[in-house]
């Protein structure tokens, strides 16, 4: 069974960091196209960032450039979603998505985790 299972969430203050993983079962992750969206509370779905199968092409939405960093770790079957500076417009839950289309930053991966909750607030 193909799986994805985020972990790293929790609360934490404006101005803080976390780091989100996304951990792959049942296939091998460097075949795919991975990326992490996250959706707030009554509003839709939105994509955060995105990385290719090397690495080598990374993409942000505007309002996390600078903050967020994505990256993979092949021989852990993991991606990764470093998040500093955080905003309280950050809350929300974050998931996870792979695909071996190369989709960017659009919806329409084929892969999702069941999320992880990030909360920012004082």
């Amino acid at each position: 069974q193909l799986q994805l299972v985020e972990s790293g969430g929790g609360l934490v203050q404006p101005g803080g960091s976390l780091r989100l993983s996304c951990v792959a079962s049942g296939f091998f992750l460097d075949a795919y196209y991975m990326a992490w969206f996250r959706q707030a509370p009554g509003k839709e779905r939105e994509a955060v960032s995105c990385i290719s199968t090397v690495g080598n092409r990374k993409k942000y939405a505007d309002s996390v450039k600078g903050r967020f960093t994505i990256s993979r770790d092949d021989a852990k079957n993991t991606v990764y979603l470093q998040m500093d500076s955080l905003k309280p417009e950050d809350t929300a839950v974050y998931y996870c998505a792979a695909d071996r289309i190369e989709r960017l930053l659009q919806s329409t991966y084929n892969l999702w985790g069941q999320g992880t909750q990030v909360t920012v607030s004082s």
